[in-house]
């Protein structure tokens, strides 16, 4: 990990955007319920999408590089999830009010202005996350500021705005979408690119969603919360790393970025150094009519095609790593898969392993017309695909030899490292949303809203008073369960140490092992919290509940019944213990909580037995 100094040394700028979906009774622009859910889909749409011109008259870099891979989108719908408004078949209803509400008080709490009227816009989308090619967005607040440490870090923009749909799965022809998230009121807040190092973007990160779940107004789970990072250096380039869960890999990640750009940089110059060149796309399809190679013989069977390129003065380059698993060559290599193959095959890799013999080496080597210290790379496919495909590749590895490119890249939370996604977008893809009316914001609403700001300080105190450990209140502040949280407290009356101490360890304990806990509703967590504080079940109980995973309260009653696990207290304790024939009180306990671990509260027993 690299000081300040090194960073202010490169240039180095970071700015955060942070998308969290809000707790509300519906979606955005509709009536439907906000919350994903587990039905099966009623129905099937299937659309395809282009680009078009935004408001300034352009088409929008990232729409077009989106809309040339010519793929299908389908949409499964739900009963009580989709309606017409979410697949664009009819108009949107009244802004939700709710979540305005919310979104304003978000403004307020990161000290923004307001505007006099909101006025809702479209912004193009064509890589098929929305069925109308467009969401809706709409800025809430601008020019407030956040306080962290002793820095304060400008926010210029904050906005109110849909939830994409979530992908379920795709391949080179088509992908498949569920609508259920489709439209739930989503906040994004922005920064300004004054964060100083990678360590500082993650404790921006956490404060922002510490206040925003502090509001008590933002849903809770895995996916909830999204953060991107924008980040530079003086030499490089702005890219956006997007779709952070994990908070933890923030500063080993954009740690990752720099030194990627640091080595493309390096790499430009070497390549300059040698004047490198890349050539044109040649087809040499003909030098691999009886290949081995089960790759390409795969791609080109149905009116396949195989494309080669001659790279000069790449050889050993287009094979050096920049990132952890990571080189040149794989660069080059996401510019073609986002044109539906599956990647390229390049010269400085291990040919024999794609079975590629002498003599189509030899063969391409004469057709390319490669001399030393050149290499050379391969894009095999469905001919349309790879024509594509190899000019993206090219436009990648001409690109190394003057600048790196600015663009949007997937965060790989196992490798902490990211691959390309599609160019950076611009302003282009803004356009009026003329479907619906603006809003006025009242002037004494916004006064009331500003009541219910967030104070951390006051909920810092009343954790340590509440919980009466510092370092769980302290843990618990920083939680995404803290929403949770403070709702089972609120609704169960149970021991708030042990809801905590149970949402911050056990469940992270039950993360690791694979059990999705994160699923469990709401209502069931509190109902089963009920049942432990109303002397139903006991701690140990409750852990095998949750290992079962209900879905409603129903659920639980069943599980504590199949189980047996009802707590043995009371009469029926003492009765359990003088049927034990033993006099030696450690032994008692011993023999007890072996057989009634799951039954009997420790502490209780330990008491009954005094």
């Amino acid at each position: 990990m690299h000081d300040s100094d090194y960073y202010s040394k490169l240039g180095f700028k970071c700015g955060l955007e942070i998308h969290q979906r809000l707790a509300s009774a519906h979606k955005l622009f509709c009536a439907c319920n906000p919350n994903l859910t587990e039905e099966e889909e009623i129905g099937k749409i299937e659309r395809v999408q282009r680009a078009v011109a935004g408001e300034l008259g352009k088409v929008d870099i990232s729409t077009s590089f989106e809309s040339a891979k010519k793929r299908s989108f389908v949409y499964n719908s739900f009963r009580d999830a989709t309606c017409l408004v979410d697949v664009d078949e009819e108009p949107p209803h009244e802004l939700n009010a709710e979540a305005l509400d919310t979104a304003l008080l978000v403004a307020a709490t990161f000290n923004c202005s307001v505007p006099d009227e909101i006025e809702v816009m479209r912004k193009g989308v064509v890589d098929g996350s929305d069925p109308s090619g467009f969401q809706r967005t709409m800025q809430v607040g601008y020019g407030g500021n956040l306080e962290v440490g002793k820095k304060k870090i400008p926010m210029p923009s904050i906005f109110l705005e849909e939830e994409s749909s979530g992908i379920v799965s795709q391949d080179e022809n088509s992908v498949l979408y569920n609508t259920d998230r489709l439209g739930i009121p989503l906040i994004e807040i922005d920064t300004d690119p004054v964060i100083a190092t990678p360590q500082e973007a993650k404790e921006v990160a956490f404060k922002i969603g510490m206040l925003l779940r502090l509001t008590g107004k933002v849903q809770r789970g895995i996916g909830s919360i999204r953060q991107d990072v924008n980040l530079s250096i003086a030499k490089g380039v702005r890219v956006e790393l997007k779709g952070f869960q994990e908070l933890d890999i923030v500063d080993a990640v954009i740690e990752n970025e720099v030194e990627r750009q640091l080595n493309l940089l390096k790499l430009r110059d070497e390549l300059q150094a040698k004047h490198a060149e890349v050539g044109e796309a040649i087809d040499v399809t003909e030098i691999f009519a009886e290949t081995a190679s089960k790759i390409i013989k795969e791609n080109t069977q149905r009116e396949g095609a195989v494309y080669g390129v001659r790279l000069k003065g790449f050889a050993g380059i287009i094979g050096f790593e920049i990132n952890p698993n990571r080189r040149l060559g794989s660069e080059i290599s996401d510019y073609a898969k986002v044109s539906g193959i599956k990647g390229i095959i390049h010269s400085d890799e291990d040919l024999e392993k794609y079975a590629i013999s002498n003599k189509e080496v030899i063969g391409l080597e004469n057709r390319l017309g490669l001399v030393e210290g050149d290499a050379f790379m391969l894009v095999s496919g469905k001919s349309e695909s790879a024509r594509l495909a190899i000019s993206r590749a090219i436009m990648r590895a001409r690109l190394a030899l003057s600048e790196i490119p600015a663009e949007t890249r997937a965060v790989d939370s196992k490798n902490m490292t990211s691959r390309f996604m599609r160019p950076i977008p611009g302003g282009a893809r803004l356009y009026p949303e003329t479907d619906t009316r603006p809003v006025e914001v009242d002037p004494k609403r916004m006064g009331v809203l500003k009541e219910s700001v967030p104070n951390i300080e006051k909920m810092t105190k009343r954790l340590k008073r509440e919980i009466g450990n510092e370092q769980l209140a302290e843990q618990m502040l920083k939680s995404i369960q803290l929403p949770l949280y403070n709702s089972i407290v609120e609704k169960s009356q149970s021991d708030p140490k042990f809801i905590a101490a149970f949402l911050l360890e056990k469940m992270k304990d039950f993360r690791r092992s694979g059990l999705e806990v994160d699923a469990i509703p709401e209502e069931v967590l509190v109902y089963l919290f009920t049942g432990y504080g109303q002397g139903n079940i006991t701690k140990n109980a409750i852990e095998e509940v949750v290992k079962a995973l209900p879905k409603n309260p129903d659920d639980v009653d069943r599980i504590v019944s199949q189980k047996k696990l009802e707590k043995i207290s009371g009469a029926k304790l003492e009765k359990l213990i003088a049927g034990f024939d033993e006099k030696n009180k450690g032994m008692l306990i011993k023999k007890i909580m072996s057989q009634y671990r799951l039954n009997v509260d420790g502490e209780e027993l330990n008491s009954l037995l005094k």
